[in-house]
């Protein structure tokens, strides 16, 4: 009833068509074709995942950081953007030079013309994590795919998201560790990572972070329903 509502106030089209489609299976969000995101307006479809409550409190946390630790413009690189939403608003939020990596060029359309719409500036650049770039930056942010293969998942993310956005090997943690086995060659001095990450990958992943920085710290933060979903790993106190 709410996904109709939400039709009956926001499509633009056939409303009738659109609820046909909400029937058979469709996010109200690909069918509208934009969603907002901590009070920004952003264009989704079907090259980019839903931006959900979960990523706004990994901004949101990741701002209140950055404030509290950092007294300057912080240069940020925010990895596998999809739709833009976590890049341009850091860069709305707060004084940043912010760079934006995907390995979709079809997620990065989508981003680039988010990034115009919001009137922010932003450095999209066509690539797997973080490969080529030179760079140093103080915070590096991801909402990586982290869904295992086996894992049940509700079946309008599975049938509609994109699945390269979504799964990864090594039981959702092969981007986790790619990220962070070289991620000393693009770290400023001082530095802030922010990952968002499922439930039940805390162990796991900070086991990687004392593989990959064992002089760093690393905090996990639960969302609103609980559940583990949020880390920062940062080298100081």
């Amino acid at each position: 009833m709410k996904d109709i509502e939400y039709l009956k106030k926001y499509y633009k089209g056939n409303i009738d068509e659109a609820i046909e489609r909400l029937n058979n299976g469709e996010p109200v969000q690909y069918i509208v074709g934009n969603v907002d995101f901590y009070n920004y307006n952003f264009i989704v479809n079907k090259n980019v995942l839903i931006p959900r409550f979960e990523t706004e409190e990994l901004v949101l946390n990741t701002i209140n950081l950055i404030k509290k630790y950092f007294n300057k413009e912080v240069k940020v690189l925010d990895i596998g953007t999809g739709s833009g939403a976590i890049a341009i608003t850091i860069n709305k939020e707060i004084p940043s030079i912010v760079y934006a990596t995907d390995i979709s060029k079809e997620a990065l359309e989508v981003a680039k013309e988010n990034a115009k719409r919001n009137n922010a500036n932003i450095n999209f650049i066509n690539t797997n994590i973080y490969d080529g770039i030179k760079d140093k930056f103080d915070i590096i942010i991801s909402n990586p795919p982290y869904i295992r293969y086996d894992e049940e998942i509700d079946e309008i993310v599975k049938n509609n998201e994109p699945h390269l956005a979504l799964y990864a090997d090594n039981n959702g943690l092969y981007y986790y560790e790619e990220i962070l086995k070289n991620i000393n060659t693009i770290l400023n001095d001082k530095y802030i990572i922010a990952f968002e990450i499922g439930k039940d990958q805390y162990k796991d992943i900070e086991e990687l972070k004392n593989k990959y920085l064992p002089d760093s710290k690393i905090s996990l933060k639960k969302d609103m329903e609980n559940r583990d979903r949020m880390v920062f790993i940062h080298n100081f106190e």
